[in-house]
């Protein structure tokens, strides 16, 4: 029964990865993700049938190139297509049939579609921070109770108002932009989830996974502007998944 429910969150995580892939490309290019036409080819244009749309199968068997103009498609659609599916299925085997397994869906959507806008765009869009932490509100509200939903509520103001600091201090220092808006509002999310103390160790975390990717993105590229809001949340799912609390992490600070 296991495996059962295993591939049932793959195949629907693959199908919700196709589906977040259109959301983070075309809010991040002003576009409505219903109109004005179904999923199309970003070179041509042409709008694709159903057979070029299965999760996984058709970036295969169509080599990973347009049956039309045989432009490739961006790997990156393949790559979020199968971290969804994986991380459904992670999701499932961490907290079972449980408003916990609710939470983690939304962090592993919201994780997919700031992956697609944020490395593709730099862009998080305003629309899906905002969705989805009014539904984790929402879920909090049953799994925490109202005053567990108006703790995490201020923990996420208390990280959300940190965040911003740091981008002011940042700025200030480097007398560039050197967070984005996007950046900030995602810790709002971190803190609805976490406490305040493990949401300041999720950027820690995420600024540690960060650095070794920037300076190689820098060194390869020149990049000047590296995408911060898929390392936050990498950082949270990490967090969340293993189930991270205070203690655990004090007892790990005095092994150090």
């Amino acid at each position: 029964m296991e495996i059962y429910y295993a591939v049932l969150f793959f195949l629907l995580g693959i199908s919700m990865g196709s589906f977040y892939h259109v959301v983070g490309t075309r809010l991040s290019k002003g576009e409505s993700i219903l109109t004005p036409k179904r999923s199309y080819c970003d070179h041509c244009g042409k709008t694709l049938k159903w057979y070029e749309l299965i999760p996984l199968v058709s970036y295969l068997v169509q080599r990973g190139k347009c049956t039309s103009c045989h432009k490739k498609i961006p790997f990156l659609m393949f790559f979020v297509e199968l971290a969804s599916g994986v991380l459904y299925v992670i999701s499932y085997y961490s907290f079972g049939f449980s408003l916990d397994l609710v939470v983690a869906l939304l962090l592993v959507s919201l994780f997919i579609i700031v992956v697609v806008s944020d490395l593709t765009y730099l862009i998080i869009p305003d629309q899906v921070t905002y969705s989805i932490a009014l539904a984790i509100i929402i879920v909090n509200f049953f799994r925490l109770g109202f005053m567990g939903c108006l703790k995490s509520i201020l923990s996420g103001v208390l990280l959300f108002f940190f965040m911003y600091f740091l981008m002011r201090l940042g700025n200030f220092l480097f007398k560039r932009e050197s967070l984005g808006g996007g950046d900030i509002k995602l810790m709002f999310v971190v803190g609805l989830v976490l406490s305040p103390f493990l949401g300041l160790c999720v950027v820690f975390l995420s600024s540690f996974i960060a650095l070794p990717v920037s300076l190689i993105l820098y060194l390869y590229n020149q990049e000047k502007v590296i995408p911060f809001g898929p390392f936050i949340l990498v950082a949270l799912l990490f967090m969340f998944f293993l189930k991270v609390d205070v203690k655990g992490v004090l007892d790990f600070i005095r092994m150090l």
